[in-house]
């Protein structure tokens, strides 16, 4: 057990940290019930993270050394705001590291950073059943925005709307 007085680090991860960000990713979708929907591989973060175009960038977090929490988030923009924001795709935080303020160490880091880059927001989603997060949100002063509405398309929906696009370009 670590001692709960160790010092909390938090850090912008490396290429060296793939493998530890898998597990956190395991271990939060075993957390979210979606175990089955993890598909990738540390070699795949390997490339999308740190590969010669970062898709995004993660924060980790350790507590006297030991592995803790993560933070994953990319930049996305506002048309409304003409700004950048940042997503946050996953925040992470160990169940026996909880309650030490972590998950609000590395929000506010994130937060540190949008400011320092003028983005216009930081924003995420949340399961609806994830109550003691969604409480969390809201104690930091978040609001859902509750006239929206989370699309996705994968597989092969993706792909036939790929193939659609390409079609509407050919020329003959």
């Amino acid at each position: 057990m670590t001692d709960p007085n160790a010092p909390l680090t938090i850090r912008p991860a490396v290429a060296a940290d793939a493998v530890d960000i898998h597990t956190l990713i395991r271990e939060l979708a075993d957390y979210e019930k979606l175990t089955h929907e993890v598909t990738g591989t540390p070699e795949d973060l390997a490339r999308d993270l740190f590969g010669e175009r970062p898709f995004a960038d993660v924060l980790i977090a350790h507590v006297g050394g030991e592995l803790a929490g993560f933070a994953l988030s990319f930049h996305n923009y506002s048309t409304f705001l003409c700004r950048p924001g940042i997503y946050l795709e996953d925040l992470f935080v160990r169940p026996r590291f909880r309650r030490r303020g972590i998950g609000r160490a590395l929000l506010a880091t994130l937060a540190e950073r949008a400011v320092a880059l003028g983005c216009g927001r930081l924003e995420w989603a949340v399961l609806d059943w994830n109550a003691p997060s969604i409480e969390f949100y809201r104690r930091l002063g978040a609001r859902p925005l509750d006239d929206w509405t989370t699309f996705r398309l994968t597989g092969d929906a993706l792909s036939r709307l790929a193939a659609d696009g390409s079609a509407g370009r050919a020329t003959t």
